[in-house]
Order: C-alpha cells, then structure tokens, then sequence
C-alpha cells in the first residue's frame, strides 16, 4: 500500500466526488478510479457507496480514513524532520494539551525560541489526557502538557512553574454565586457539569474524590466533558454547574458567569512530557534545550 494512494484516498473521502477529487490531484478521473478500485482488491474490503454524483464512505472506509490520516501525518512529519536537518536549525514542532492558563509559561518559552531560531513553526494540538497521549505515543506529537493526576510513568517529564484552580463555573444570578468559595456540601444537591478526567478513578490517587470524601457518590452528575469551552455553554443555558479550573471559561464583566474556588482550595499541577528512548527533531530538540533551562532538569 503506497502513500500516494492513500492520499488519493483522502483526497476523494474529503470532496465526496471523483471528479471534483481527480481535478485537485490532477490527475485523470479514470487513473483515480482505478486506484481507488486496486486499493479495496488490496484490502478485500468495499470503501465507498457510489452513486451518480457522490460517494459515501463505508464502516470500513471510514476506518481506513482515520488510520490513512494517522499515516500521511506521520509521513509530512518525518518529510518536515529530514528536510530540516541543516545547518540552519529549523522545522516543526508538535504540542497538546487541555486547556489551562499554564500554556501561557510554553508560550514565553516558543517565544524566546523563535527569536534564535525563526524557521521554527509551531503546531498546537488541543485535547484531554487521553487525545494527547494516543498521539504522543504514535509520534503524532512531540510535547504533551497533562494535567494532574496524570500517569506519567512512560515519560520523561519535567514538572511546570504553575498550578490550575478549580472551582465552580455558574450564572451570576446562581444561588451559589452570592458565596466567596464553594464547599462539597454546596454541591451535593446541584446538577455538576464535570471533567471526565478529574472524575476517573484509574488513579491511585484521586485528588477529586479525596477533596469531596464521603459526598462524592452523592454527586448528581448531569453532564461531562473533556475540554471546558462547551461545558461554558452547557452553563450558560442552565445545564447545571460545571467544575473546571480559573480563567479558562470566560467570566468577565461582560458574560453571565462567574467562577468560585473550592474550599478548602484544591490545585493541579502540570507537567510537560516527550517520550522516553525517542529522538526528537532538531527543532523539538532546541525546544527542549529551551525548557530545561526554564523550568528545571528533566526527570527520568
């Protein structure tokens, strides 16, 4: 199976025409079909509907598109990598993570990077632990930002000059909102809009279930999510109370939503990790240089 084909296979997948694909690929509508028709004979397998005017991806058509994105993905990054190994240091450098106000600290870092070395481009993947640590480990990444707890043990790692807040977002006009903080027992008998990561009990440690104690299978969990911006809108609708961390869903003077911390305060730590025993890219390389020497030594 070549790369070329799967391109074509991506391509077509993407317009959902053979004509309006082949125009793009330049190449002839004839030469497209029957790359696309030796491709399923490869694989034994039907990858499209056909119909006069479009086509429709099969169950398996739609796994191979996703495996086919992993691999052409793969395939640029390591294109990018080569064709960087000159001289002059520069090329890609993949990052992911949730959201946190911590990015900031990456962002200062990217910044002074770039400033010696401006042919290096950066690449911003958004996500909770369990997205950005599928890509890491295929190589889709070069950087992951988890938040704790996170298990960390297959990285190495270095441990971030920030903590997160969490609290609880709400409408101003909440009952809640009249409280400087929120205590467990606030929120026994109000919906929760909660972070599935902060929920999972995977870890020896749950610093969440540990905060509510013995409240914590009281909780009337109405809605989860992995990356607060929607968890925001759930708010704003009168969904429930989401619990997130400070200054990532807007509560400005100008939104209907205010944030509370808990009580007593519960913080997150975050660590910016890479794979151990992988060689990282000239430009991640330099990235890499640049946060040791900002944030500590790495540990192992």
């Amino acid at each position: 199976m070549e790369v070329r084909v799967l391109r074509y296979f991506l391509t077509v997948a993407r317009e959902g025409n053979i004509t309006r694909a082949a125009d793009f690929l330049h190449v002839t509508q004839p030469t497209l079909s029957r790359q696309l028709k030796d491709l399923e004979q490869e694989l034994g397998k039907k990858l499209f509907i056909r119909s006069s005017h479009s086509i429709i991806l099969t169950d398996e058509g739609m796994l191979l598109r996703n495996r086919a994105e992993e691999i052409v993905n793969m395939m640029n990054k390591l294109e990018a990598e080569f064709s960087s190994m000159e001289e002059t240091i520069g090329g890609d450098v993949y990052i992911g993570g949730g959201e946190t106000e911590a990015m900031k600290h990456i962002a200062r870092v990217a910044k002074d990077v770039q400033v010696r070395y401006p042919n290096i481009r950066y690449h911003l993947y958004s996500g909770n632990e369990e997205d950005i640590t599928e890509r890491l480990d295929k190589g889709l990444l070069d950087f992951g930002i988890l938040i704790q707890p996170a298990d960390i043990s297959k990285y190495n790692y270095l441990n971030m000059p920030a903590k997160d807040v969490w609290g609880v977002v709400m409408k101003k006009d909440s009952s809640l909102a009249v409280k400087e903080s929120i205590q467990a027992a606030d929120l026994v008998n109000v919906p929760l809009i909660c972070s599935r990561q902060a929920m999972k009990q995977t870890f020896s440690k749950n610093e969440f279930a540990d905060w509510f104690g013995e409240d914590f299978h009281k909780l009337n969990i109405v809605t989860t999510y992995n990356l607060a911006y929607n968890a925001g809108i759930m708010v704003e609708e009168g969904v429930g109370y989401a619990i997130t961390l400070d200054k990532i869903v807007n509560t400005s003077t100008t939104s209907n939503l205010c944030f509370r911390p808990l009580q007593p305060r519960l913080e997150s730590g975050l660590n910016i990790v890479w794979k151990k025993h992988h060689v990282l890219s000239t430009a991640a390389n330099a990235f890499l240089k640049e946060l040791q020497k900002e944030f500590a030594s790495p540990r192992k």
